[in-house]
């Protein structure tokens, strides 16, 4: 048997040729019930569509945007590393990805930015999403326009994105605090949480992951409040550097964003705190090698840049989305099983 083209489905449909072809590629001007009755002849017909060869045929190229936060850490600058590496790659799959960077935590900003997607209209849309009102609301109106929109790293929940790719972060701390509390034995201490911001998702997810099992599981260990350092080093190594000299005794600290290079500087050699933090990096890498860090917990930015553009060409073609490949796993790391 030959099978099925576009030809059979207007045949089967009583429609045009035209209409087919708006269906097939989501346009708008098709009524919903010539929807409908297209939809139809193709399940009945067993219609499977050839995307690659027809967006051969259009000249069709692919063109995603992400837009990411300009901090100057290690993991992001990684993202952008991969990101850029993704794009030099994507030509010979007619994709073109481009990297818009914003300033960081900046609400407003990405707001606009997506704002002006609406009017350049590609392919697909990837952010690592601040948690804001004004951010979830633009996301929303390129969805409802028709854009494929996957947050990255951050998630924005009861927005109307179509993917997310990245770890369980409410998991990510629950495993820290696990994993924390029993480096510290049953004595009462005090325990620090130095987050980057909890304007975005992931750091709050983390923190309130944390928080949790350490007061379920870990009452004797008292959670000083949470400290801010915008993921800069600098900041990280003066508000890390105050706590210490307001509480010696610091038995733990939870590093669940970046700026580890002030953290490693804020350490004293004496009685140092057990100290599990986030991303396998060259400073987090070396810092476990010397003991200045006891645990990392790691995602895989390449395959979170990878599982993005998988998403949005998907989303864009119509077709559907393997979720056990896009799974983004939680890897943790000791000196003694670094690869």
């Amino acid at each position: 048997m030959t099978k099925p083209t576009v030809h059979d489905i207007a045949a089967h449909a009583g429609v045009s040729l035209a209409t087919v072809d708006r269906v097939l590629n989501r346009r708008p001007g098709v009524r919903s019930e010539t929807r409908i009755r297209v939809e139809e002849a193709i399940a009945a017909l067993g219609y499977v569509r050839d995307v690659f060869a027809a967006n051969l045929a259009k000249g069709r190229i692919y063109r995603f945007v992400f837009l990411l936060p300009g901090n100057d850490n290690s993991f992001m600058r990684a993202l952008r590393g991969e990101v850029e590496a993704a794009a030099l790659r994507a030509s010979g799959d007619r994709m073109r990805i481009e990297t818009v960077e914003l300033p960081p935590f900046d609400a407003a900003a990405q707001a606009v930015a997506l704002y002006g997607l609406l009017t350049e209209k590609p392919d697909g849309v990837a952010l690592v999403a601040v948690d804001a009102p004004e951010v979830r609301t633009a996301l929303d109106a390129l969805v409802e326009a028709g854009l494929p929109v996957v947050t990255l790293v951050s998630d924005l929940p009861g927005s109307r994105r179509d993917h997310f790719a990245g770890i369980d972060n409410h998991a990510a701390g629950r495993t820290a605090a696990s994993l924390l509390g029993r480096f510290l034995g049953h004595t009462p201490a005090k325990v620090a949480i130095m987050a980057g911001s909890l304007l975005v998702r992931d750091h709050r997810e983390r923190a309130e992951g944390f928080q949790s099992v350490m007061q379920t599981d870990f009452p004797h260990l008292a959670l000083l409040p949470v400290l801010e350092g915008r993921d800069e080093p600098q900041q990280v190594e003066a508000l890390l550097g105050a706590l210490l000299a307001e509480h010696p005794d610091l038995a733990g600290i939870y590093s669940l964003g970046a700026g580890n290079r002030g953290l490693i500087r804020a350490l004293r050699a004496e009685k140092r705190p057990v100290v599990i933090a986030h991303e396998l990096t060259a400073t987090t890498r070396d810092a476990l090698r010397a003991g200045q860090i006891d645990a990392v917990l790691n995602q895989d930015a390449g395959h979170e840049v990878r599982s993005a553009i998988r998403v949005l060409k998907a989303l864009a073609d119509g077709s559907s989305v393997v979720d056990a490949q896009e799974r983004i796993r939680i890897d943790i790391f000791l000196k003694d099983n670094l690869p």
